[in-house]
Formats: structure tokens, C-alpha cells, sequence
């Protein structure tokens, strides 16, 4: 007799009483979807692994410590068969056809009722993958498939016109360190839904390529200011166009709270209630080291990494870093927009204590296409800057972690 193929269902299982048989590495893998449905879950096994304990602990789960019994699934409404043991998997499958229960078999899909999908979810909707029969089930394809799928929901490309979103208001979206593929999953899912971008020029510039036509990309740093400062005209155009309602995007580089002015423009936003979502970004002060083979803690070396902005001389009075206490410190010292003060950083931190011969590593556009990483030290880094053509963006970090990795200096 031909084979036909599984017909797809969704089960609400909310309060319904659902049997796991056996406590391994199956049900540890299916029971948090199980528990997050509403089920009522009751699991029959000698043993679990330390996971599944600990949902039983936490009283998510019903455990029975024994072996499958006749009779355990007769109040079931679905069941998930992943013993170790063959006879009991092949008897409470047995059950479940005696009683109409729709049942799942680890070991032998041909045999079970049920097959279980490969399952992901963005944006409140179940993303549900199943072959068309038993025999040619490839777990490794169908999860290849759910996994497109899903990443074309979230970043915006697979929703279809109609079904698209747009929530008026402002989303301060970090757009990372400069590589198109490190801004966050939420991030890139915002973008595509933008009717308005307003963009730094530090903003990870390829993502603006992808957007659709009709979407109005604005520099910031060309939004004429006249009589405000260029923040306040910046607030005055989110607020303007998300009036318009308009969904906006304020894609800045890095993290919208490190240097990035991001509690500004929000607490604009709430005055003018206008709603405004955070999506955080990765951090350039960790990121472009990392890049560049620089670990800003490691085991014997650092046990702590200070974050700095360095637009503002050590000798200027306007300066909120408490330099020499930086100089005392032992760990990683991060600069950002650094380099063309860090001549006099580094005079500063040997004047107070830090050795002359401590390393330096300036990592300029890091993560991009472009990045290159120059190596100095403290006596040398002002010099180094000059003749080797260091320009922003760099990150720069100061530390003996500038050694660590195959291309530093130790």
C-alpha cells in the first residue's frame, strides 16, 4: 500500500495531560517546547539527565521514578516514546494505538503515530518543517529548511508585502561594530520593516544597501540644524517622521548606550511620547579586539577591562576620566575615538604610574573589509600614530592582553 504523507496539525495542549516515557537526551530536547505549550506533563523513567531533573525540581514536570507500566498512557492526549529499552518503546506504542493516543517513537518512526517537525519561531509565529514520509526523513535537511525559513522571517526578506509590519515609533537599533552580519537578529528584522533609517556615519553601511526603495535613508550628520544643536535636530527628525506615522530606525554604530548618545534621543522620544524600542547592539570595544585576535580578559593577565572615551584630552577640563586611577589599574584599558589624543593618554597614564613599555594595539575599522591592526607600546603608540597613518575609527587597547594572541607583540 503507498505511503501517504503525514498531514500536519497543530495540538493545544494547554492543562492536557501529556506522558514522556524515558528521561534522556530526547526528552531533554523536547520537553522545554512541551512545558512552554501548557502541558501537563507526566514523566516515566528510572533515570534523567541532570536537566530533566531539574525541571522536575522546579515542579514543570511530573516525574515518576520507574519503568513504563501498562496502563500509563490511558489518560494521555499525546505521547512521547524515548526509552532506551525496545520491548517497552514497541508496548507503549501498542497503548497509545489501543487508546487513540497520538504517540512519537524515537526509535522507530515508521512505527510511531506522530512525527515531530523541525520547529523554530520568530514573531509569534511556529515555524513547522516535516518530510513527506518516514523513509525519508533527514533531520540535518529539515532543519536546514526550518533554520531558512526562520532567518527569513526575522531579518524581513520572506514576509510577504501585505503581512508586513509597521509599527510606527522609533526603534535606537545597534547596528555592531561594522560587519554587516553582527548587528542582531531584532535589528536586521527592524530595518527591513523601516519606512525611515536615520543612520550614523559609524553604522554598519552595507545593511543601507538592502533596504527597499521606498525606504528614506537619512544621514545624520547632514540633517541641517540651523539654530539647535546637531543632537536636537537629530531628536526633532525621529520625533518629526515617527509623527508622520512613520516605523524609524536610529541605526548607530556600536551599542546605542556606549557613546552613542542613545539615552538622549530616548529620553526626547519620551517627552514627545513617541514609543521607542532599544535593540542593543554589540559593542566595538569588545568586538574589534576580538577581531583582531585580542581578548580584553584572559586567565593570568586580566581580571578586568575599563571602557573609555578618549574625544576629550586628559588635560581638558571638560574630562569626566579620572586618568590617574586608570593609570593604578592592572587590567585592559579601552579607548574609543582615541586617536588623535593618544598621544597625550599615554603621556598621562606613564606619568601616573604605568610602565612605558606596556603594550598598545590600535585596530582600525575593525571587523570590516578594511581592518588592520597596528601594534606599539606606551612610549611609542604617539609617534606610531603618525607615521603609520592611524585613522578613525580605531579602537585602542592598552594592556599586556595586547600580547596574548598569535599576532601580538609578546
Amino acid at each position: 500500500m503507498a505511503e501517504h504523507p503525514a498531514y500536519p496539525v497543530g495540538l493545544r495542549l494547554t492543562g492536557r495531560r501529556v506522558v514522556v516515557l524515558g528521561g534522556g537526551q530526547v526528552a531533554q530536547r523536547r520537553l522545554p517546547a512541551l512545558i512552554a505549550a501548557g502541558a501537563d506533563i507526566r514523566l516515566v523513567s528510572p533515570r534523567a539527565t541532570p536537566s530533566v531533573e531539574a525541571m522536575a525540581d522546579a515542579g514543570e514536570i511530573a516525574w515518576e521514578q520507574r519503568p513504563y507500566a501498562e496502563g500509563d498512557l490511558a489518560d494521555a492526549w499525546y505521547a512521547l516514546i524515548a526509552t532506551s529499552d525496545t520491548g517497552a518503546n514497541a508496548a507503549a506504542s501498542a497503548e497509545a494505538e489501543r487508546h487513540r493516543v497520538w504517540c512519537v517513537r524515537s526509535d522507530d518512526a515508521d512505527r510511531a503515530t506522530a512525527w515531530t517537525p523541525a520547529t523554530g519561531h520568530s514573531e509569534g509565529v511556529t515555524v513547522a518543517v516535516l518530510t513527506s514520509n518516514a523513509r525519508d526523513r533527514d533531520p540535518r535537511h529539515t532543519a536546514a529548511i526550518r533554520d531558512a525559513v526562520v532567518e527569513g522571517l526575522r531579518d524581513g526578506t520572506l514576509v510577504a508585502p501585505h503581512q508586513r509590519t509597521r509599527t510606527a515609533g522609533v526603534a535606537l537599533v545597534g547596528g555592531g561594530p561594522g560587519d554587516p552580519d553582527l548587528i542582531t537578529v531584532r535589528g536586521r528584522r527592524l530595518l527591513a520593516e523601516a519606512d525611515v533609517v536615520i543612520a550614523d556615519r559609524l553604522g554598519p553601511r552595507d545593511l543601507l544597501a538592502e533596504l527597499p526603495p521606498h525606504v528614506e535613508v537619512i544621514d545624520a550628520a547632514k540633517i541641517p540644524y540651523g539654530r539647535f544643536m546637531a543632537q536636537e535636530a537629530i531628536n526633532n527628525a525621529l520625533i518629526e517622521h515617527a509623527k508622520q506615522g512613520k516605523a524609524v530606525v536610529r541605526l548607530k554604530g556600536g551599542d546605542p548606550f556606549v557613546f552613542g548618545r542613545g539615552m538622549e534621543e530616548a529620553q526626547a522620544l519620551a517627552e514627545a511620547g513617541i514609543p521607542c524600542t532599544v535593540v542593543p547592539g554589540i559593542s566595538s570595544s569588545i568586538s574589534v579586539p576580538g577581531a583582531a585576535g585580542i581578548p580584553v580578559t584572559h586567565r593570568g593577565v586580566a581580571h578586568e577591562f575599563t571602557v573609555v572615551s578618549g574625544h576629550v584630552a586628559p588635560d581638558d577640563e571638560r574630562s569626566l576620566v579620572d586618568w590617574p586611577s586608570l593609570a593604578k589599574l592592572t587590567g585592559t584599558l579601552v579607548i574609543l575615538m582615541g586617536v588623535d589624543k593618544i598621544g597625550k593618554i599615554a603621556d598621562t597614564l606613564v606619568a601616573h604610574g604605568r610602565s612605558p613599555k606596556t603594550p598598545v594595539a590600535l585596530v582600525q575599522e575593525g571587523t570590516t573589509a578594511a581592518q588592520r591592526r597596528v601594534d606599539a607600546t606606551l612610549a611609542t603608540v604617539a609617534e606610531t600614530v603618525v607615521a603609520q597613518e592611524v585613522r578613525p575609527p580605531a579602537v585602542i587597547v592598552v594592556g599586556e592582553v595586547v600580547g596574548v594572541g598569535p599576532h601580538g607583540t609578546a
